[in-house]
């Protein structure tokens, strides 16, 4: 695990307010969506047991119809609500790593509706690992279908200000629970089957998942059940990005104005060209990637170059989010042909009772 804080505990900065937390379980209650903070990223919830609301969800972010939702809970125990024929290992899981950034796959219990699971036989279940995020969910008592909270396929949220800005019409409340502590989204581990397979690198490694299941995960790049954020192209910027392996070289041939970031500071000054300085160690990369690629966007540059992140496991969750977005292609073609900003909403209706404003990194 990284040295960030997963324990739900109060964070500088994170102020949970009872009489917030109350009025965003009756905005849920009634059917309507909530914007709130997890450690990975902000998440759009959804009441789980009702279809309606959760289709408010796939609405508001333009989502596929059979793009499941992972169903956050307050604890260990509302697993068997949601999920049948549980495997000894998935209470295993729970107790080392929950709360925190790391989604189960089961089998799914009877009574879930099909627009939460994409129509499969499975759910994907987590305990976030934030104050904020437990004080809803025990209020509210039941379990949260929420995806990361922007529109689909793009750069996911870490503040309230990203969710403002990116889907604040179609949001009925935001709770503003500060910068997400990991800033990537959790890991995916499939227990649907006899095997273990790892179907999205987050903050829990494999090593780590292997200390509690005697086994190393497999990591299934194609195949198995449908889940959040395997789709080729995701996470992807406004803006054009590619990997690159030599920053001080390749800046010079890509077209201006462009962003570079890398891990070291420029060779020598670079022209027409804004040169980001990314942390070295992979925990503080993923905390600080969304906001950066946010930052970028706005700059009207042509394109970013990335500098390639190292081919170690501690930086697989990082890599595994890059490689997507390099692929962003078709996710910026589908934008473009719904209009920029579609969920956007009129300036006024903010979180907690402030203004929406662009986000300011």
């Amino acid at each position: 695990m990284n040295p960030v804080q997963l324990d739900g505990a109060p964070r500088p900065g994170c102020r949970v307010v009872e009489s917030e937390i109350a009025r965003a379980a009756g905005i849920l209650d009634r059917g309507g969506l909530v914007a709130f903070p997890t450690e990975t990223v902000y998440g759009l919830a959804a009441d789980a047991h009702n279809a309606l609301a959760v289709a408010r969800v796939f609405a508001a972010k333009g989502r596929p119809a059979d793009h499941p939702l992972i169903v956050h809970i307050s604890d260990a125990d509302q697993m068997r609500h949601y999920a049948r024929d549980i495997p000894p290992v998935a209470w295993r899981l729970a107790e080392h790593f929950w709360p925190g950034p790391l989604t189960l796959i089961m089998r799914r219990a009877p009574g879930l509706s099909d627009s939460v699971t994409g129509g499969q036989d499975t759910v994907g279940l987590r305990v976030p690992a934030h104050p904020m995020a437990l004080a809803l969910l025990r209020v509210f008592g039941r379990g949260l279908a929420a995806p990361s909270a922007n529109p689909f396929g793009g750069v996911s949220p870490t503040t309230a200000a990203h969710v403002a800005y990116g889907l604040g019409g179609a949001v009925d409340m935001i709770l503003d629970g500060g910068a997400c502590a990991v800033g990537l989204e959790s890991t995916i581990l499939d227990l649907s089957g006899p095997v273990p397979y790892l179907l999205r690198p987050g903050a829990v490694a494999p090593r780590a998942l292997a200390a509690v299941i005697g086994r190393t995960p497999i990591l299934l790049a194609i195949g198995g059940p449908r889940a959040p954020g395997r789709l080729p192209s995701h996470y992807a910027p406004a803006t054009p990005l590619r990997l690159i392996t030599d920053p001080d070289r390749e800046w010079r041939h890509a077209p201006r104005p462009l962003a570079v970031m890398a891990l070291h500071p420029p060779a020598r000054r670079p022209v027409r060209c804004r040169w980001l300085v990314m942390p070295r160690a992979a925990d503080a990369y993923g905390r600080a990637l969304y906001a950066r690629l946010r930052a970028i966007d706005r700059w009207a540059c042509r394109v970013v170059l990335v500098e390639r992140p190292p081919a170690t496991e501690a930086w697989d969750a990082v890599r595994d989010r890059l490689e997507r977005a390099a692929r962003g292609d078709s996710t910026r073609e589908t934008r473009a042909r719904q209009g920029s900003g579609v969920a956007r909403g009129p300036r006024g209706h903010g979180f907690h009772g402030r203004p929406i404003r662009s986000p300011k990194e």
